[in-house]
């Protein structure tokens, strides 16, 4: 039951922060953009309580991270690059999450198929980096690292909680690779409810692998 009602919190509160991003009032996005998170946050941990593994904290402290990324990126001045190295830092958690007690795993067709996207986003993107070409590049490698790592874990270990996971992390993925467009090289109405919405849609199902 109070999976069912966190559920439906994150959903109102993810659906107030976009409409409120668009509409107003700005007051509106600063309190339901992080109390979605933080709702997300409190599912993680009310669904791994029963667990004492490395699994679990270190998906906890990526969501903490990405908390810290969500305030960056929303504040009135520029802070894209702390926001940046906030999910950066998120993503390194959820990857070594994806590989506790198994290591890297190695599937060509995967790695290709998740180097293939990166790299045409990145490429797409780099000629209006700028300053952030680095920034990015660095980005995308550990981003497509963490959506290849939770893939490999998938396939090493077939459960419907690793599934979230790995669908968690295209997600995330893609919700960066359209916050990035949308930067840097063509703005479009759309963008934002894309970016929120499978932002928080990526968050939760990860949240859900702790099932």
């Amino acid at each position: 039951m109070l999976i069912l009602l966190l559920t439906i919190l994150i959903a109102v509160s993810a659906v107030l922060a976009i409409l409120t991003d668009y509409s107003g009032p700005r007051i509106g996005h600063y309190i339901f953009k992080p109390l979605t998170t933080t709702a997300i946050f409190v599912l993680a941990l009310y669904l791994g309580w029963h667990q004492h593994t490395w699994y679990r904290t270190a998906i906890l402290i990526g969501l903490l991270f990405s908390l810290a990324g969500d305030i960056f990126l929303m504040l009135p001045k520029d802070r894209f690059l702390p926001g940046l190295v906030s999910f950066l830092i998120a993503h390194l958690f959820y990857i070594s999450a994806f590989t506790a007690g198994r290591g890297f795993g190695f599937t060509w067709w995967l790695f290709l198929i998740v180097l293939i996207y990166g790299m045409s986003i990145f490429f797409y993107l780099k000629k209006d980096l700028g300053s952030f070409t680095v920034p990015v590049l660095v980005y995308v490698m550990v981003i497509l690292t963490m959506v290849w790592q939770a893939g490999e874990n998938w396939l090493a270990t077939p459960k419907t909680a690793f599934l979230f996971a790995f669908a968690g992390a295209f997600l995330f993925a893609l919700s960066d690779s359209t916050l990035a467009v949308n930067r840097f090289r063509k703005k479009f109405p759309a963008a934002r409810a894309l970016v929120l919405g499978s932002y928080f849609l990526a968050q939760w199902l990860i949240a859900l692998s702790l099932r």
